[in-house]
């Protein structure tokens, strides 16, 4: 789930994004992020074609995808997979209309894009990513619920194959470390890893955050993020469903699929804090809990967090994520510094004594946008790697839950080191998820002061 607020701009921005795509790249840490690297590197099939597999087929799967067709270039879908044959029967089939209704508006972009994914490139299970990987593709796209990103990623890292993936890129410590150190392997091969934080491709976002590490207020002293909204989706249980299918199906009210909203959401306005602070926290405390969304068949997530992280120059971050309907919404972020204030997500700057500043850069779809970037720069032979940054993000999330959880106020270093595995012992449908229904059908909730998020 992400933020969709600017998913539907006209089809123009995006002939128009294209152009932007090679200067957002040149713009260097404020697109790709903290501890990018840029190579050089050959045509990655010596063909004009891309071939993507898509991992995952839900609604972001099936947006990611689309939008990767829709850039300069051939870029033809060729395998795909899901745990779901309904989800992945589905998703190729709309990706394909998506395809032609875009050839039918004569719309440039989709004009070489291709959808070439039959039934024997479809795959269906848990070991389905695998045999996307093994398809022949040139790049993957991962878009399955988080937990199975470290996994996902690890294996596409191996067989040598460029990357895409969503955010959070993990719903654990253990998993983060995993992706670390498999994101030193795709580094040593030069592979393209792009993580779905698009508000780094945004240009608006981009200009302000450039101007605030500028000194636009002077030093930053905090900034406060916010993803305050309604609740989401949820699936009733079916008779014949397993514990598994029911909790991959309601995969966003458990942690070890979701990681809690604070990790799947709410990363984004904390990437933003990090992205402007150039570091990650050092340490954070907080508070949460399950106020309003309590039924059984909400899971075991929290329904409010609020985290104060403090970064290793002692400026704070204050945070807050909350699902309760009725009450204040917003999803934004901004920083106070020793000359002023700034609505980052507004894109406006108001520094002592000085003209209110608002970027004018024209406004485009970050999700896109990001697509853009990432297949010009595999056509241009510019590799950039986003998945440091993907990983800190994620890990500043995971530590804000594990603060809400607990209780304690947590260091960077205790959280990233816990042994706390949120992963199954066993894919399969007939198999016991990590966590199970009591004899009433609810699900053990994190006590604070009594959970323990550091000793698995």
């Amino acid at each position: 789930m992400s933020d969709q607020s600017n998913q539907n701009l006209p089809a123009d921005n995006s002939r128009r994004q294209f152009i932007k795509g090679a200067a957002a790249i040149a713009a260097g840490g404020a697109v790709l992020g903290l501890n990018q690297r840029i190579a050089r590197s050959a045509h990655i099939s010596g063909s004009d074609e891309i071939k993507i597999g898509l991992i995952g087929c839900g609604g972001r799967g099936r947006g990611a995808a689309t939008q990767a067709l829709e850039t300069k270039g051939k870029v033809t879908l060729w395998a795909a997979c899901d745990a779901f044959a309904d989800n992945m029967q589905n998703t190729v089939y709309g990706i394909n209309e998506d395809v032609k209704k875009g050839q039918e508006k004569q719309d440039s972009l989709f004009i070489d894009s291709v959808v070439d994914c039959p039934a024997e490139r479809q795959f269906v299970g848990f070991d389905g990513f695998q045999k996307v990987i093994d398809s022949g593709v040139d790049l993957v796209i991962l878009a399955t619920p988080p937990g199975f990103r470290p996994q996902h990623f690890e294996a596409a890292v191996n067989a040598g194959k460029h990357i895409f993936m969503e955010k959070p890129v993990a719903v654990d410590a253990p998993g983060v470390r995993r992706v670390l150190a498999a994101n030193e392997i795709a580094k040593e091969k030069n592979l393209m890893v792009a993580v779905g934080l698009q508000r780094h491709h945004e240009p608006k976002y981009i200009e302000t955050i450039q101007r605030l590490q500028d000194g636009a207020i002077g030093d930053i002293l905090a900034t406060r993020v916010y993803w305050n909204s309604g609740g989401l989706w949820m699936r009733p249980r079916k008779p014949e469903m397993t514990e598994m299918e029911y909790q991959m199906r309601n995969w966003y009210y458990f942690n070890w699929l979701c990681g809690d909203h604070i990790v799947e959401q709410h990363i984004h306005n904390l990437d933003v804090s990090n992205w402007l602070k150039g570091a990650h926290p050092a340490e954070a405390g907080g508070m949460g809990g399950r106020q309003v969304r309590t039924g059984k068949d909400y899971g075991e997530i929290f329904d409010h967090h609020a985290v104060e992280y403090t970064y290793p120059d002692g400026t704070k971050m204050y945070s807050q994520c909350r699902h309760i309907d009725g009450c204040w919404s917003s999803v934004s972020e901004h920083a106070h510094g020793t000359k002023g204030t700034a609505d980052i997500s507004g894109f406006t700057i108001n520094a002592n004594g000085a003209k209110r500043w608002k970027s004018d850069k024209e406004a485009v779809n970050g999700w896109h946008n990001e697509h853009h970037d990432l297949f010009a720069a595999l056509r241009q032979g510019d590799i950039y790697n986003e998945g440091d940054n993907g990983a800190n993000s994620t890990m500043t999330a995971i530590m804000g839950r594990m603060a809400t959880y607990s209780g304690k106020v947590l260091k960077w270093e205790e959280a990233l080191n816990s042994t706390v595995d949120l992963s199954p012992k066993k894919y399969a449908f007939d198999a016991d998820p990590p966590v199970m229904p009591g004899k009433d059908g609810f699900y053990a909730i994190a006590i604070p002061g009594v959970t323990d998020v550091l000793n698995g």
